[in-house]
């Protein structure tokens, strides 16, 4: 537009100026004049590219990595926030001061935009976990790409309830997972590779998503070497705080191995959500059936009967106590029957308190305790007693006004671990009079530092 603009103004300058000027003159002018426009098209080309890299590509991430021994200076085996017999059914206690591992996330994503203000948006992401401590791990790596998928959205086409649709079509996680962080534990955890429908708004107060999701069970035994469990979701929100999910799922290839393995399955969700001055709370109940038995990686375990059953609670919250204190208190409450095998039951609780103290702008001390109370039949095994943990993290940060949630953190741990003798032996162990996974036999000390980000 703007080179057009000059050649209309240059063309009668130029005429008029033919009376007075040589030839030689007017040829200098011209020559000006194309120098110019040639200038501002460079100038405007450049323009448009940076706009476009700015608000076209994104850059996030998560990782974690740290060290930690126990009192005589071994490796902490078998520790986590899943390593009580409880584990076994997604009991966990409260992750401060129990990973050792590495962990990374890259995600990386394009934005495309139209003149009519239609979207597109590409990501893919790539993860890796290793436990290894040294520094060239290829032999170790789990590397893989854990998420691809594209999505479509403000499409001029759709109108109604669809006006503000997003579709999608990929491998990914599902956009309205969450999770108790405190306890490195999904509250639900959908995904796999499918298509789907997000913010359909049937009336103001209702907006609905809807998904189909696939996914491969890798450890059942069958003639069939792609054993799928396809998954139908409809996620539902009302107002401004309550959520009901529900997922209906089958595998009808189950019938091949023979077995009592679940072919179908149920699972739903009812939550509320609340938004507090300092912070959030949230509580929900999940009721799942056959395949839905596995409550929180919604279809993901082909090992559940068909006769499983599974109810799980949850609440949290995130709030300040005072202008320095914070706190984020955590509840899961689990039991099911028949989940594994038939007969088996599983009864299991997990309580656990963060506390933050802000005594700079750069440094806090972190307290964290947790208790799990377990009661666990599988077979002629049976089990019954709790866990304990208290860690207490010093802990360094940009701005410690941030919250629990700002990033990045590094930090020093001490914990102190214990459980009731009871516990000892059961399930797989390292010995039979250690405690689940672990080569201890009674409480002990770890220790650790870690570092954690996201952005």
């Amino acid at each position: 537009m703007m080179k057009k603009t000059l050649l209309a103004l240059s063309i009668p300058l130029i005429s008029s100026m033919a009376y007075q000027a040589s030839a030689d003159e007017l040829k200098d002018i011209k020559a000006q004049i194309s120098e110019l426009e040639e200038r501002l098209e460079k100038a405007e080309q450049q323009s448009s590219e940076a706009k476009s890299t700015a608000d076209s590509f994104e850059f996030h991430g998560y990782a974690r990595s740290g060290l930690l021994f126990d009192e005589k200076q071994h490796g902490a085996v078998g520790t986590g926030p899943y390593m009580t017999p409880a584990g076994r059914y997604n009991g966990p206690v409260g992750r401060l001061g129990l990973e050792d591992d590495t962990y990374v996330e890259i995600i990386l994503s394009k934005n495309i935009t139209h003149d009519d203000g239609s979207k597109a948006r590409y990501t893919v992401m790539v993860a890796d976990g290793v436990e290894t401590k040294n520094e060239w791990t290829a032999d170790d790596s789990s590397i893989n790409v854990r998420q691809v998928y594209a999505e479509l959205s403000n499409l001029s086409s759709f109108s109604g309830a669809f006006r503000d649709a997003t579709l999608w079509a990929g491998k990914r996680f599902d956009r309205n997972n969450y999770d108790i962080h405190f306890f490195d534990s999904d509250i639900i955890f959908l995904s796999g590779t499918g298509a789907g429908i997000y913010d359909v708004k049937p009336t103001d107060s209702w907006t609905t998503n809807i998904s189909l999701y696939g996914r491969d069970f890798d450890d059942v035994e069958s003639t069939n070497t792609d054993i799928e469990n396809y998954i139908l979701n409809v996620n539902n929100y009302f107002g401004d705080h309550w959520q009901f999910m529900f997922s209906a799922m089958t595998s009808p290839d189950h019938d091949e191995t023979g077995s009592d393995l679940a072919t179908q399955g149920i699972h739903t969700l009812l939550a509320y959500h609340m938004d507090l001055d300092s912070g959030f709370a949230k509580a929900g109940v999940i009721y799942g059936s056959g395949l839905g038995g596995e409550p929180k990686a919604i279809g993901a375990k082909g090992d559940v009967t068909e006769d499983a059953s599974t109810v799980r609670a949850f609440a949290y919250m995130v709030t300040d106590l005072s202008q320095d204190w914070r706190i984020a208190p955590a509840l899961f409450v689990e039991n099911s029957d028949d989940r594994y095998a038939k007969g088996d039951e599983a009864t299991w609780a997990s309580f656990n308190v963060r506390l933050a103290n802000e005594l700079t702008q750069n440094f806090e001390m972190v307290y964290e305790s947790t208790y799990q109370y377990m009661d666990l039949k599988e077979g002629s095994e049976e089990a019954s007693g709790g866990f304990y943990k208290v860690t207490i993290a010093p802990t360094f940060k940009l701005n410690t006004d941030g919250g629990f949630f700002n990033r990045p953190e590094i930090r020093f741990t001490a914990s102190y671990i214990d459980w009731d003798d009871d516990l000892n032996g059961f399930g797989d162990t390292l010995e039979e009079d250690t405690f689940a996974n672990t080569p201890y036999d009674g409480g002990t000390w770890l220790f650790g530092a870690q570092m954690e980000i996201w952005f």
